[in-house]
């Protein structure tokens, strides 16, 4: 075997073939009573690190695995010298096997769970799904936190690398990002990107909703548009206490400056309303609780104040027809072709 792809190797720097030809030179020379390879091998000087010998423990087990497959090989006709494996195996124990180890995760995992619902997208890329009905708290390597409403999705790096921490958001999450001035937060939220240093604030971006929202709580954020011809355009920035509404369709923009706590009080289990319309109150409980909400025509000028923290459904409805003019009706669920059932259909009308 050539001294340079071993050494590339031992340096983490193989592409994905010269991985498949070395781990195919372990496989069928290293181990065998031939000498292609030791000399670069026994020449190179590894670096004793004790505290790193947990990290490489499960692969010694893998290369032990190995030799007991090459022992039942040798059964078979092929003879193995015990003598160059013990020599080879304690070699190996010397090195710290982090390069190997990080391919065989790469080339074995399938998936790497998260708390919750997480899948692994890319090489490089999680998602953290929040079911329906919960709120998921994510930890990101930064330092940053993500907070993720019901239904809501979070794309992020495994490691932020370059000039830039961009992340990406499907419905709703409240940041507290890590300051770094050298490394900007940006959440991409369909067309528009939210970019900070570091700093708390809400984004709302519910991918059937007519717009996409931002709260300030705290520090700077900079808003920006991507429009479909692949422009960047400056918004402008915000302040503290500030709530901003971009409009996908026309692009226009809306802003309010003081109570902000209904929008940003999901994360602490509440639900607020403050003289809201009851399609909206009837949308956002249609995607807390994963049921189907509809508002008769004649009572869609409806509104209500009023505050819940973490209570049932039904409560919330019987509550809303023993202070307003309305009553419900919940129709029964249908089983589907594939063994599930449709979602619970719930009527608001007028009470006569």
């Amino acid at each position: 075997m050539k001294r340079e792809l071993l050494h590339k190797y031992l340096n983490n720097s193989c592409t994905p073939q010269e991985f498949g030809e070395f781990t195919a030179w372990v496989n069928n020379e290293a181990l065998v009573d031939n000498k292609p390879g030791q000399e670069d091998w026994n020449t190179f000087t590894p670096s004793d690190k004790s505290a790193d010998d947990k990290k490489y423990s499960h692969l010694l087990d893998k290369i032990h695995h190995g030799i007991n497959l090459k022992e039942r090989k040798a059964a078979k006709g092929k003879s193995i010298s015990m003598a160059a494996v013990s020599k080879w195996f304690s070699r190996a124990a010397a090195i710290l096997f982090l390069p190997l180890l990080g391919a065989l995760i790469y080339f074995s995992s399938d998936h790497i769970m998260q708390p919750n619902l997480t899948a692994q997208v890319t090489v490089d890329t999680l998602e953290v799904i929040a079911p329906i009905g919960s709120r998921t708290v994510v930890q990101l390597t930064d330092g940053t936190e993500v907070s993720l409403n019901y239904g809501s999705s979070l794309k992020y790096p495994r490691e932020f690398i370059g000039n830039t921490r961009e992340i990406e958001l499907v419905g709703e999450a409240y940041f507290d990002v890590a300051h770094n001035e050298n490394k900007p937060f940006i959440v991409n939220a369909g067309n528009l990107d939210i970019k900070v240093l570091g700093t708390e604030f809400n984004v709302n971006a519910y991918p059937g909703d007519k717009n996409i929202s931002t709260t300030l709580v705290e520090g700077k954020v900079a808003l920006e548009e991507n429009n479909q011809i692949g422009q960047v355009i400056a918004l402008g920035t915000m302040i503290p206490g500030q709530h901003v509404k971009y409009d996908k369709q026309s692009g226009e923009i809306g802003s309010t400056v003081g109570n902000i706590d209904k929008y940003i009080a999901w994360k602490d289990g509440k639900l607020v309303f403050d003289n809201e319309p009851i399609a909206i109150v009837a949308k956002k409980l249609s995607r807390m609780y994963n049921v189907e909400i509809q508002v008769a025509e004649e009572i869609k000028d409806l509104t209500y104040t009023v505050t819940f923290v973490d209570e049932p459904l039904f409560f919330i409805l019987d509550l809303m027809t023993e202070t307003t003019p309305v009553k419900y009706s919940v129709s029964t669920r249908t089983k589907l072709p594939d063994g599930t059932y449709s979602k619970q259909k719930i009527l608001i009308e007028k009470r006569q």
